[in-house]
């Protein structure tokens, strides 16, 4: 069985919270991924950015509905999902738009299981991980090439 150590890259391209939107984007265009781990000052994963988390930084802002009661506004729907919404919408580092809630295998997992996350999760990029300490990084491309390789 092939497993994510024998297919990962292990020369991982990382960003930090406090990596602007601008050089952010520099690197998706640099390099052709379709995400970046996130890590602290220690080198741990803290979380991913990718792509699709840049595309929808750009997206129009949803103004939610509300009613006026008498001298109070009443949000029809979650104020905290607005206030994410804005803090989005305006965002000038990846700690604005980047996912904390990251899918990770260990170096051991079989190919398929890393398949069928990525398929499950609608992941493209998928850190190989001991505790926090990134070992590699798979991506679609990379199962493909090991499972030809079955």
């Amino acid at each position: 069985m092939i497993t994510a150590k024998e297919i990962m890259t292990d020369k991982v391209l990382t960003v930090t919270k406090e990596t602007s939107i601008k050089e952010l984007s520099d690197l998706f265009i640099k390099h052709k991924v379709n995400g970046f781990p996130v890590v602290d000052e220690a080198g741990q994963l803290t979380g991913i950015v990718t792509e699709k988390n840049l595309i929808e930084q750009s997206k129009n802002l949803h103004i939610p509905t509300v009613i006026a009661l008498f001298d109070a506004v009443i949000y029809l729907e979650s104020g905290k999902k607005f206030e994410a919404e804005v803090k989005r919408y305006n965002a000038t580092q990846v700690e604005d738009i980047y996912t904390s809630k990251v899918v990770t295998v260990s170096p051991d997992t079989g190919i398929h299981e890393v398949g069928a996350l990525m398929a499950e999760k609608s992941v493209h990029s998928i850190p190989v991980v001991e505790g926090k300490t990134i070992l590699g990084i798979i991506g679609k491309l990379d199962v493909i090439k090991g499972l030809a390789r079955e």
